[in-house]
């Protein structure tokens, strides 16, 4: 053994005890549980009521409606030009059901585009209506005089919206409100002589169009919905309407929907790495947080049954800036009664802020659950990572009243499931493969239903950008 004797090594202190690192050999150690960035907060999971669906299948019952055409347009673009899908002329009012496809694509060939500046007045106020426009792209600001001969802002519109639909038919109709551009965009317009044009060689839209015309506006009220007829104020013996309500023929019934998926655990890990802590209970913990995740996501953005995709159009909203302000709240909760929550990206809450401060506004903050949460006008704004954000850093915020006795948004889930989990979530036992595999099936069941229209409200392109200056 060759022994270090250097003026170096005999300076250094000589090791009198057991060191830390070979102590760790025979030390246990205190471990946490399994970590997982992807949890969330999962408010929408929490706050919405939850009905049981026994069958699998949801039915909402509403009463007949005569609302029509309140869709959004969608275009075709082939690089610089634009055109509207026949079809889609369909989502007008009046043409409705209309469904000649040779007419409907000799309309859109007449529709002529027209590629706007941002600032640019589309309509003028006062001026002869000869015209609808169907706005490919961008945003348009509607502004009318009010009461006192002040201006006053009546709406935004943006990508799929129209205007102007009531002058195709009046000879004398006149824009009541002016149109600015507030961005730049593609409309595509079309022109009550061109639209006489193809009525006039086409028999089946001249009956489709007297039939439109011949409706009985006095049977709706200002939902569109059927009217109940009855009388009030009146003295001595009037002879009474009589009444009944008329419901959907054909009411939309939600299916419940499935995510799933397969955990496999090696019996050698299940049998032998078991202390502290269960090998299987903490990847079922994890996976079953994964598929709450994909729940919440699903409830979201669902082509189906999504939130998003599902929000009536007439409850669609645009802000009248690009950040969501006070303003935009505002007209967001009033157009529904008892909205309990507003959900947003956190990055557009972080935007409600800056726009507050601006202002010299705070938010209120309210108690859920034992936790603060900022609010306007008294309901929650809860944070959602699900809602999406495009590529030019804009969101939407939604707004819902909830529960069946509201008429509000409700979630939809099935109880007592075999080998049930947890409420709604099922893991069965799958066997054991020939490589010494235990599968298990996870499985979870669930939907949402928006009961009436006004149930919830969504506000679009909400700018979360930071503004200069």
């Amino acid at each position: 053994m060759t022994v270090d004797t250097s003026p170096e090594a005999q300076s250094q202190p000589r090791q009198s005890s057991l060191g830390t690192a070979a102590a760790r050999n025979l030390a246990t150690t205190t471990k946490s549980a399994p970590q997982m960035q992807e949890i969330t907060s999962r408010w929408l999971l929490r706050m919405l009521p939850w009905v049981e669906t026994k069958g699998g299948t949801y039915r909402v019952n509403r009463r007949l409606s005569y609302t029509v055409g309140d869709g959004r347009i969608e275009f075709v673009q082939d690089g610089a030009h634009v055109r509207v899908i026949p079809r889609e002329l369909g989502e007008l009012a009046l043409l409705r059901d209309f469904d000649d496809v040779d007419v409907l694509t000799a309309l859109a060939g007449r529709c002529v585009q027209r590629d706007f500046r941002a600032g640019e007045v589309l309509v003028e106020r006062g001026t002869p209506a000869g015209e609808i426009h169907l706005i490919a792209h961008g945003r348009v600001g509607q502004k009318s005089v009010g009461k006192y001969g002040d201006e006053v802002e009546l709406a935004v519109l943006a990508d799929g919206d129209r205007f102007g639909e009531h002058a195709l038919l009046d000879a004398d109709a006149l824009w009541d409100h002016t149109a600015t551009a507030e961005t730049s965009g593609t409309l595509l317009t079309l022109s009550r002589a061109d639209f006489d044009a193809v009525l006039g060689t086409a028999p089946h839209l001249q009956a489709h169009v007297q039939r439109f015309a011949s409706l009985p506006l006095q049977r709706q009220n200002r939902h569109g919905e059927a009217e109940i007829a009855m009388s009030a104020g009146h003295t001595g013996e009037a002879e009474l309407p009589g009444a009944f309500v008329d419901y959907e023929l054909n009411p939309r019934e939600y299916e419940l929907s499935i995510a799933q998926t397969v955990l496999r655990v090696h019996t050698r890990v299940a049998d032998l790495y078991n202390e502290p802590m269960n090998q299987t209970e903490e990847q079922l913990r994890l996976v079953i947080e994964a598929l709450r995740e994909r729940q919440e996501h699903e409830l979201i953005n669902n082509r189906e049954f999504g939130l998003l995709q599902n929000a009536a159009f007439k409850q669609r909203i645009q802000t009248h800036s690009g950040p969501a302000t006070p303003d935009d709240l505002d007209e967001l909760l009033c157009r529904r009664r008892g909205s309990k929550f507003f959900l947003a990206h956190p990055k557009a809450i972080a935007a409600i802020g800056r726009e507050f401060n601006a202002r010299g506004l705070y938010p209120d903050h309210v108690d859920l659950g034992g936790q603060q949460v900022p609010a306007w006008r008294g309901v929650p704004i809860l944070p959602c990572s699900k809602i999406p954000i495009s590529k030019e850093n804009t969101t939407s915020i939604l707004v819902m009243r909830t529960g069946e006795d509201k008429q509000g948004v409700i979630g939809l889930h099935q109880t007592g499931l075999p080998e049930e989990y947890e409420p709604g979530l099922s893991v069965r036992f799958m066997g054991i493969d020939e490589r010494s595999i235990i599968s298990y099936l996870v499985s979870t069941y669930y939907s949402a239903a928006i009961l009436v229209p006004d149930a919830l409200g969504v506000l679009e392109n909400v700018q979360i950008a930071r503004r200069h200056g």
